[in-house]
């Protein structure tokens, strides 16, 4: 599963970094494992079900772990809904955080 999350969102960052924007990618919110693409201050931009909102406030934690990404990309683990996750997070040139991950 972990070169499947890496696979889809080191093909989200290229193609942002190349010009598109990540609003182009809402359907990647709807497959299985889905992506979520953030802003910096924790606005989702991308998200099966919190478009628009702040996970910096909807779930600090988690935000701290997945902010943690970066330009090469990390593997990031937290506790969420009593499952363990393991997420890669990786930002784009213009410091937006494209993430997927599955529960471990």
């Amino acid at each position: 599963m972990k070169d499947v999350v890496k696979k889809q969102v080191d093909e989200i960052v290229a193609a942002i970094d190349g010009g598109k924007k990540a609003e182009d990618f809402a359907d990647a919110a709807h497959i299985d494992p889905y992506v979520f693409i953030m802003e910096a201050d924790g606005k989702l931009l991308v998200h099966p079900t919190l478009v628009g909102a702040s996970l910096k406030e909807k779930a600090g934690p988690v935000y701290d772990e997945v902010a943690k990404g970066t330009p090469e990309g990390d593997y990031v683990r937290y506790e969420w809904g009593g499952a363990k996750k393991c997420t890669y997070a990786r930002k784009t040139k213009s410091g937006l955080i494209v993430g997927c991950g599955y529960n471990e």
